[in-house]
């Protein structure tokens, strides 16, 4: 392959894995990639598990054995049948060496001593491929996994050339994996509340706006579970936001325990004292379970005075839940009556016969002027 092209070959890799959304799109843009650039008919990439003591494969590309699936649920294998990456390597490494990468060939010794080399030559011959390049990845400066790229039999072996080629392409997967990284955690941040660990109002909007989507065209249940944690105020000004900082952080992880009862659900903090659940697909009943449990719960925090919780769901008597802002309207209404009627439970909207005070409240027409929105979804404070 010309220098030309080899240049072009390592811009697409690079291009592609920066068009990557997801960490499967950057690992699959990888695979592809190294597997155009080196004229490969096969493609993996793999990361080291330390904790397990294994290489799992993340993604596998091209023309691939019936076992082999493109992102595979669990294909692993232990790291003692590929002592190079723990061992050699990392010995490379530490005294400044480089991860170059190697050719294997289906020629190559597939008995004696048992080791990566058996093991490879081994997987090759019983895929029906001829030669591959595995080439080390190094993140952080640390072995992060592996890029594995074969040719199938009959196909001109890989080379010292294609070996550092492949050197190359590894430490472009790494910038691209280390991008992709940064990206998530950027995302992360951008969904998550920073005191509690929780979602935040816009993972809650997003997620909750895809919900009823699915509802409307799949009449998926969806249920919201709206609450005002008792007592905060006289906390802050009593003994300060440090100590009301913590009984959020109590709360939250009390609301997150009750949140795992529901398969699926989505425990976030709307901001001050407010939180939710939001979950998709279990009954109403199984919510409203959680709810009562998260009462009980709430009730017996230290400093804490308890919470005002609300639920509405599509699965109960609300009428028509056409739009996130009704669903969040008729939750926060309820909510609203627990405080009202200083409620140890959950008030449900819907469950108190045809004229439930909770919907006529939801659905009471807005002022001409409302005051400013707490929350996307709320026309005015109920």
């Amino acid at each position: 392959m010309g220098e030309n092209r080899r240049l072009a070959a390592v811009v697409a890799l690079a291009q592609g894995m920066a068009a990557a959304h997801t960490p499967r799109e950057s690992w699959r843009a990888a695979a592809l990639g190294a597997c155009r650039a080196l004229e490969g008919s096969f493609a993996a990439l793999s990361v080291w598990e330390r904790d397990r003591s294994r290489l799992r494969v993340l993604v596998n590309v091209g023309d691939r054995a019936p076992e082999e699936e493109e992102f595979p649920e669990d294909e692993t294998y232990p790291v003692h049948q590929f002592p190079e990456i723990t061992e050699f390597l990392h010995e490379r490494w530490a005294s400044g060496g480089e991860p170059d990468a190697w050719v294997e060939t289906a020629e190559g010794p597939a008995a004696g001593r048992p080791g990566y080399c058996h093991q490879r030559v081994a997987a090759l011959r019983r895929r029906g491929r001829g030669c591959c390049v595995v080439a080390p990845i190094v993140l952080h400066g640390r072995a992060w996994g592996e890029l594995y790229v074969a040719r199938k039999t009959g196909a001109p072996l890989l080379d010292r050339a294609d070996a550092d080629f492949a050197t190359v392409l590894a430490a472009v997967v790494a910038a691209g994996l280390a991008q992709t990284e940064r990206l998530e955690e950027a995302r992360r941040l951008a969904f998550t509340d920073s005191l509690t660990g929780l979602a935040n109002r816009r993972a809650v909007d997003v997620r909750l706006d895809e919900a009823i989507e699915r509802h409307r065209t799949e009449g998926v249940v969806v249920s919201l579970v709206v609450c005002d944690l008792n007592g905060l105020k006289r906390v802050n000004d009593t003994l300060g936001h440090a100590v009301g900082d913590r009984l959020l952080e109590r709360f939250g992880s009390v609301l997150s325990l009750c949140g795992a009862m529901v398969p699926g659900a989505l425990a976030a903090r709307l901001g001050g004292d407010e939180f939710c659940l939001l979950a998709v697909g279990p009954s109403a009943d199984e919510v409203v379970k959680a709810a009562e449990e998260l009462c009980g719960r709430a009730a017996e925090l230290e400093l804490g005075e308890g919470v005002a919780c609300g639920v509405a769901s599509t699965e109960d008597d609300v009428g028509t839940v056409a739009s996130a802002r009704r669903l969040f309207r008729l939750a926060d209404a309820a909510q609203y009556r627990a405080k009202a009627l200083r409620a140890d439970r959950p008030v449900v909207a819907g469950r108190e016969g045809p004229d439930d005070p909770v919907v006529r409240l939801a659905d009471e027409p807005s002022p001409p002027k409302p005051p400013a929105e707490r929350r996307r979804f709320r026309g005015r404070r109920l």
